[in-house]
């Protein structure tokens, strides 16, 4: 009998609202989202449609107003603060558009000082994704230094230095050039295809191209979008 394996992400009803009275908005009002290893998806839409919401909620920054998460066999909605602490740190590695590197800190030093904080041999971890990501001239270098492609490849070392299972990118190529943007999402199919999940926000139609599977943020809720 074949093995059905579960997914890694399952969100169910998600509903987040900010605000209160007349002035709140619902900005997911019902979203459900299933990812399973190995899986690049792209949420689609506008900016403030709900798309870094959706993924503050699947990693565990924020927490939803209704609905479950669950990752990688955790509900997400159950667990206290340093739950989601220790969670977030074992199983989510983070890729933002504006890259958020320590200014002070080498290239090497900003994705060491990640691996030191879950312990384990993170010079070693560290050094291969450097390698891997071809980052080996820009390690020494301090981030202003940098060109906009290298800083990214330095935040995607960051973000897998402690083996996660899931990968959440919120517009990862929108200060990139566009080669510098098409050779990031290639990195990033590249993780999903090592067996890791990949959920990527973005509004650019062509990036989302490259994902497995694209959903469109619409009205608080998701819909699928046909291939192609």
């Amino acid at each position: 009998m074949e093995e059905v394996l579960q997914p890694l992400v399952a969100a169910h009803g998600l509903v987040r609202t900010f605000g209160a009275g007349p002035g709140s908005r619902r900005v997911l009002d019902g979203a459900d989202l299933q990812v399973e290893p190995g899986e690049m998806v792209a949420l689609l839409g506008r900016s403030g449609s709900g798309k870094s919401t959706l993924l503050n909620l699947v990693g565990g920054i924020d927490r939803p107003d209704g609905g479950t998460v669950e990752v990688a066999g955790l509900r997400l909605d159950r667990l206290s603060e340093r739950e989601l602490t220790r969670f977030r740190a074992r199983h989510v590695g983070f890729v933002f558009q504006f890259f958020h590197l320590i200014p002070e800190l080498t290239g090497e030093e900003n994705v060491l000082l990640a691996a030191r904080l879950t312990g384990g041999e993170p010079e070693r971890r560290g050094r291969e994704l450097l390698r891997r990501l071809e980052l080996n001239g820009a390690a020494g270098r301090l981030p202003h230094t940098l060109s906009g492609g290298e800083q990214q490849r330095i935040a995607i070392a960051r973000a897998l230095v402690n083996e996660p299972s899931l990968v959440l990118a919120d517009e990862p190529t929108g200060n990139l050039d566009p080669a510098a943007g098409r050779a990031v999402l290639e990195i990033l199919r590249g993780i999903a295809r090592g067996g890791r999940a990949v959920i990527m926000a973005t509004h650019d139609r062509e990036a989302a191209a490259l994902a497995d599977r694209t959903v469109a943020v619409v009205d608080g809720r998701l819909q699928a979008c046909p291939p192609g």
